[in-house]
């Protein structure tokens, strides 16, 4: 990834001496997975261009910095090392950092004067949505360009890169340029390199200082910056609106009382482990003694179930053999609390457990006489019009005391721009927003018998909700007739 940025005017080298940096000699800073590089492509009389160009290392992002006990953040294959993005930020304020804070003890008038100046960010992510560029850039007095690339020249049918060169212009205070670069890059990427806490709040404000407090589209900046996480995306505006900048103003707690709990200290936990977790609550929250996992896979929650010593009797039922395979191959394996190393399942935990083949839109005796039924991303793998067989084996068939079936929520798709109007896995049939769940979650309710409530997993947008939806369904013991017209 490159940044670009061009002074014309008189002794244009001076730029060196605003950024610390001597034009006849290259630079080199250390980054957490990888290394920034400063050198000056053009020096000219009346025109200098300093270039930062990051080198990062791929399998760092992936396996972690040798040394650190940490995993990594990314997959091998991601786009990390070429786009403009969160580790631009921190680069420009590990390289630029005395620039950023518009000091130069040698040009201070240079510092404070408003300069012609050009940047070039190559590789900015902007994930069909063009417009946003113009919407953040022209309040703040840049003329805008920007170009794109085909995704492939031999298949020009695919469309264009999701990635834009761009080029700002304007006449600004580098530190000026410098902020709202450090700020906005990471907001229209989306996916910050690192944890987000509490001092990300107070770095948005000490950089957003004199700008952000009057954008027009302040809010939106925000919570992209955040990654659209409420908590800190609240703090961070109230603060602005209260005229309150600057590291450590105000407590979280005096924000809003509703967030008086420690944050940001928290790791990342994936999705998917959000998900198995909510699923294994609400069945121990049951007091469910057997558990059917309709649809297990490899076993993820069925491992989950096995450690806990409330359910007597778990089931997972797939329609993939070799699936199923794995997972008998992963559940009998323990981990020795002495070693720490895989060991051989206790025949105890062995006779809790039991594999088969089957499918959820096919009766199947052996479906029958569990307490609980979890169906955790499955329903969206099926045609539509198998649905309402599948609702029959399930609660008709199956006719557990609980159900609780997870899948997603398309309306917060929108937070993945890389999917465009695909769905999130190349096998899904389809996917519902809330009020399409909630919908078919009442007409089943009503045919079978049952009350539900509808929880939400994961980080929850303020517009779209949270990326998973969970339906939670208790058998009725008096059965309402709800008088719902079967369609």
């Amino acid at each position: 990834m490159l940044l670009t940025i061009s002074y014309q005017g008189e002794n244009a080298a001076d730029l060196g001496y605003l950024l610390h940096k001597n034009p006849n000699r290259p630079q080199t800073v250390d980054l957490a997975v990888g290394r920034a590089h400063v050198f000056y492509p053009e020096v000219l009389p009346d025109r200098c261009t300093a270039a930062l160009l990051l080198d990062i290392d791929p399998l760092d992002l992936a396996r972690g910095k040798v040394g650190s006990k940490a995993g990594g953040l990314f997959d091998y294959v991601n786009d990390r090392p070429y786009v403009s993005s969160s580790f631009m930020s921190t680069a420009i304020s590990r390289a630029y950092g005395t620039a950023l804070a518009g000091r130069c003890e040698k040009r201070p008038d240079l510092a404070e004067a408003e300069l012609d100046l050009t940047a070039n960010v190559t590789m900015l992510p902007c994930r069909g949505d063009t417009e946003l560029l113009e919407k953040i850039f022209k309040p703040l007095g840049y003329e805008v360009s920007f170009t794109t690339e085909l995704l492939d020249e031999e298949f020009p049918l695919w469309g264009q890169s999701c990635y834009v060169n761009l080029c700002l212009r304007g006449k600004k205070r580098l530190r000026d340029l410098l902020r709202h670069l450090y700020v906005l890059i990471p907001v229209f990427d989306l996916r910050k390199h690192y944890w987000i806490g509490d001092d990300e709040v107070d770095k948005l404000l000490v950089h957003g200082e004199g700008w952000l407090e009057n954008h027009p589209a302040k809010a939106l900046i925000t919570r992209r910056y955040f990654n659209r996480l409420q908590r800190y995306t609240r703090i961070a505006l109230d603060r602005m609106d209260n005229g309150e900048g600057g590291p450590g103003d105000i407590s979280a707690d005096a924000v809003d009382p509703t967030l008086a709990v420690p944050f940001g200290t928290e790791p990342f936990v994936p999705l998917n482990t959000l998900r198995l977790e909510a699923v294994l609550k609400v069945l121990k929250e049951s007091g469910a003694r057997s558990v059917l996992d309709l649809g297990c896979g490899e076993g993820n929650l069925l491992r989950l179930l096995l450690k806990e010593k409330c359910f007597e009797r778990i089931a997972g039922a797939d329609v993939s053999g070799s699936a199923l395979e794995r997972a008998g191959e992963r559940l009998n394996q323990a981990v020795s609390p002495d070693s720490g190393l895989p060991t051989a399942l206790p025949e105890g935990q062995k006779k809790r457990l039991s594999l088969f083949q089957s499918s959820v839109t096919y009766r199947d005796r052996r479906f029958e006489g569990y307490d609980a039924l979890a169906l955790v991303e499955v329903m969206e793998h099926l045609d539509e019009n198998r649905l309402d067989a599948c609702a029959s084996v399930i609660f008709s068939c199956a006719a557990p005391e609980t159900v609780v079936i997870t899948t997603p929520n398309r309306e917060y798709n929108k937070n993945y721009p890389v999917l465009g109007e695909r769905l999130r896995h190349s096998d899904h049939r389809f996917e519902w927003n809330r009020a399409q769940f909630r919908t078919w979650a009442e007409k089943i309710a009503a045919r079978y018998g049952y009350l539900f409530r509808i929880e939400e997993i994961g980080e929850t947008d303020e517009e779209a909700g949270a990326p998973t939806q969970m339906g939670v369904f208790t058998k009725c013991i008096h059965p309402v007739n709800f008088n719902w017209k079967q369609t």
